[in-house]
């Protein structure tokens, strides 16, 4: 009679040490990555949460205690509501425009060959430039189109410096959505668009009915990393419009968080409103993430 032996049992120790053995060559390279997070995203904004509860100017010894003061000046004060205005309709339109290009461009460019793998890599390249210098080249040209044509800078010009902005992230962010999608697309079965076309279907109902159902993942990631982005807008309005300009037509909620910290001198408050806007930002995002998936799921 045979007779089986039920191999013995691992102690949690065993399998911890078991488990980090076989990770520990990915835990090494997410490393240099999880310490920049920490240092310079965690550790400063830990610590400048005791901050917000005082009236400190960010440079003398004294930290005037003050409570929630300044998370409740927050919803007084105007200015905050023209920065988050002008931070929501920057997202609106990169999020949109950016996505829709970017999926119409990824469709049309599906197919490899020497002349889509050139325009691929045109399309993609403004994404590599920094988001300063970018800013800068768009500046520059705007002003020498003006002093070229005589027609008027959008940048200088309250009600479409949001949207010159926007044209900016749109240029340098359209390639990046375009990978993603046609990464996505590529992916695809060619065999459903060849029952599709049998049953009579044509491109656009295609389009709707099989390739946007088949890529919601990559919808996903780039409408919540794009809606991120904008929300932290910052690099474009300091280096195109000066910070903020003209008047306070540009000035983002970050912009307005960074002058409160050093030209005004009001550190404390600074913090609070910081605090505040990466907790907005980490539930808006979430909740576009949360529904798109459950689109995932539905489609």
């Amino acid at each position: 009679m045979n007779s089986t032996t039920a191999a013995p049992k691992r102690s949690a120790p065993q399998r911890i040490a078991r488990y980090m053995r076989r990770e520990a060559p990915y835990l090494v390279m997410i490393l240099p990555a999880f310490l920049f997070f920490f240092l310079f995203v965690l550790l400063p904004l830990i610590e400048g949460i005791p901050i917000s509860f005082t009236e400190w100017d960010g440079f003398s010894d004294v930290r005037p205690f003050v409570g929630f003061q300044n998370y409740a000046k927050l919803f007084h004060d105007k200015f905050v509501y023209n920065a988050v205005g002008n931070t929501l309709e920057f997202t609106i339109y990169e999020v949109v425009l950016c996505n829709v290009l970017g999926l119409l461009i990824a469709v049309w460019l599906k197919k490899a060959c020497a002349h889509n793998n050139l325009f691929r890599t045109l399309i993609f390249m403004p994404h590599v430039i920094s988001l300063l210098l970018s800013s800068y080249m768009v500046r520059y040209i705007f002003n020498e189109f003006y002093n070229v044509t005589g027609v008027v800078n959008i940048l200088a010009v309250p009600k479409t410096v949001i949207i010159g902005l926007a044209l900016i992230a749109i240029w340098r962010d359209t390639g990046y959505c375009m990978v993603i999608y046609l990464a996505a697309i590529q992916g695809v079965d060619e065999s459903l668009y060849e029952v599709a076309r049998i049953e009579g279907a044509g491109r656009i109902t295609q389009f709707f009915k099989i390739t946007v159902p088949m890529i919601m993942p990559a919808i996903t990631a780039n409408v919540t990393l794009l809606t991120a982005w904008g929300l932290k807008l910052y690099d474009y309005p300091m280096a195109a419009t000066g910070g903020g300009g003209p008047g306070r037509a540009s000035e983002s909620v970050n912009i307005y968080i960074y002058n409160n910290i050093f030209p005004y001198f009001k550190a404390g408050y600074g913090q609070a409103l910081a605090i505040v806007w990466v907790i907005v930002i980490f539930i808006i995002t979430q909740c576009i993430q949360g529904y798109l998936r459950r689109k995932e799921v539905e489609l």
